[in-house]
């Protein structure tokens, strides 16, 4: 049984002014060449950054106008245009045969914020699931959106995937989750030009032993550029540093017998989780020895 999927991971333009039809029509348009770009070269999913379509930006949106940052007037952005281009986006993953991870506002019923959402739709054009990023900067939380509840998790031919969102990558707890769901890999998508936050996705793939998908638009990748993590930490894959859309594509193997990522896979990660049971379900203090007059606790 082949347990192998080829990932594309897309730095695409991400426009942060929603108020103009014409720019998440013009996202969308890059979005699926991007998806075209990745069918042809063999890929079975495309995750994209966050707020792909249009990550609204906190100024834009701002009730009380570009100089103070308040309240966010939701009315602004052009809904029937995002969704006419996340249904375009859908419609070609069925026709491509694709699946695809990309991020996109989702809209509650007013008075609610919408969520800072990713939709992850089938090959079949279908959507599978939409996580909700659960952890939110003070300004999203305060002014913008309304936080999620639940991991993102799905499947695609037995490889399990976690879905994350920008500023999540500072809690490690939903990666330490992640591992306990039996993910393979996590696509972490963001919308920051933070050179730290890629060390940071290297080192959940480390520490955790699974592969880090991590998509970053393409207006900040001249400071790091999307690329593919492997478990164990090593870079697979990059895109090119020049602030242009492009793929970063590599094969998530399970059987892998490169070194670094079998060992990763097969023991590193299986001895962590005995050690964290085995801590766990030690109840009693250890005492020791009193040494050199000092007693024990």
């Amino acid at each position: 049984m082949v347990r192998t999927l080829r990932l594309a991971v897309a730095q695409s333009t991400v426009p942060q002014d929603p108020t103009d039809p014409q720019n998440l029509r013009t996202s969308g348009a890059e979005i699926r060449g991007l998806m075209r770009e990745a069918d042809r070269a063999g890929a079975r999913l495309v995750q994209f950054p966050e707020g792909a379509i249009t990550y609204p930006c906190k100024h834009v949106m701002s009730s009380a106008g570009p100089d103070t940052v308040s309240e966010a007037d939701w009315t602004r952005l052009s809904w029937e245009a995002l969704g006419e281009e996340a249904e375009s986006i859908a419609a070609l993953a069925g026709e491509l045969g694709l699946w695809v991870a990309f991020g996109s506002p989702h809209p509650l019923l007013a008075p609610k914020r919408p969520h800072n959402s990713v939709y992850v739709v089938s090959d079949t054009g279908r959507l599978v699931t939409r996580y909700d990023k659960r952890l939110l900067s003070h300004t999203e939380a305060t002014h913008m959106y309304t936080p999620g509840t639940a991991p993102g998790i799905f499947e695609i031919d037995g490889i399990r995937f976690g879905i994350a969102l920008c500023i999540e990558a500072h809690f490690p707890e939903l990666f330490a989750e992640y591992e306990r769901l039996d993910a393979d890999c996590v696509l972490l998508s963001v919308m920051v030009d933070d050179a730290m936050r890629a060390v940071i996705a290297q080192a959940y793939a480390a520490l955790y032993g699974y592969w880090i998908g991590y998509a970053v638009p393409a207006q900040y990748s001249a400071t790091v550029p999307s690329g593919i993590v492997a478990p164990g930490g090593r870079w697979l894959a990059r895109c090119p540093d020049d602030n242009h859309p492009a793929l970063a594509i590599a094969d998530l193997d399970l059987d892998s017998r490169e070194r670094d990522i079998h060992v990763s896979l097969r023991y590193a990660r299986p001895w962590r989780r005995e050690a964290r049971a085995e801590q766990a379900g030690t109840s009693r203090p250890v005492t020791t020895p009193a040494w050199r007059g000092v007693s024990s606790p």
